[in-house]
């Protein structure tokens, strides 16, 4: 586990420095990634209707890689939606207050979420609170990785097991990996958020006025 805990802090450590050198291209690669991950989603989806409906046949498996694939996709993808600022969310309150009160209580959320993250990855930090909790994201993809049980029913190809000399179904470490993954890029992009906020960058880690933007936007749209 603690490998895997200096193995997350290299790769944030490296996006980091990355990002500042090439940020255009790591906003492809983010994109690039999400657009891929949804049309396997789609890809898979629809030739499983179609074999299954067109010649009473399919591959098995399909419905456990389409939750893989939507869960990656949900876990990968919210912390790009913080980064590009469009989680949805309620500002009314935020509306209402000074505006450096406002942006205190933002930096606040910010900050909420990057705990949240940090807890999900590893709960036992709580204890310092006296609270009695243990595991996490990174306990737990470590406890997979060491059984090394597979999936449900999504297997390798016959030929790949013969090749490369591999276990039958896939293992279950391979496809939680991006639990711990995806939760330490969403915290690490809600403390950019809390320090943008706190420096003037942005409002707040919310979509703000996203329903009064597409009015505005539309309004002309339909004449009666």
């Amino acid at each position: 586990m603690t490998q895997m805990v200096v193995i997350i802090a290299v790769l944030i450590g490296a996006l980091f420095l990355i990002e500042r050198r090439w940020p255009k291209a790591v906003t492809r690669f983010e994109e690039g990634t999400l657009a891929l991950l949804m049309a396997a989603l789609t890809l898979v989806s629809f030739t499983q209707v179609v074999m299954r409906y067109g010649f009473t046949s399919g591959w098995g498996g399909a419905l456990e890689f389409t939750r893989i694939l939507f869960a990656w996709l949900i876990l990968f993808g919210m912390s790009y939606a913080i980064k590009i600022n469009s989680h949805l969310g309620v500002d009314i309150m935020l509306n209402m207050l000074p505006a450096r009160a406002s942006r205190f209580m933002a930096v606040v959320a910010a900050l909420a979420c990057v705990v949240y993250a940090f807890t999900l990855l590893y709960a036992n930090w709580l204890q310092i609170l006296g609270i009695d909790v243990r595991g996490g994201a990174i306990d737990y993809w470590a406890k997979m990785f060491k059984v090394g049980i597979g999936l449900d029913d999504l297997r390798y190809p016959v030929w790949a097991q013969e090749s490369f000399g591999l276990q039958e179904r896939v293992q279950r470490w391979i496809a939680y990996l991006i639990l711990p993954t995806g939760l330490a890029l969403f915290g690490y992009r809600s403390l950019q958020a809390a320090y943008d906020i706190a420096t003037g960058k942005r409002q707040y880690i919310i979509a703000s006025h996203e329903a009064e933007d597409l009015v505005a936007e539309n309004k002309d749209a339909v004449k009666d």
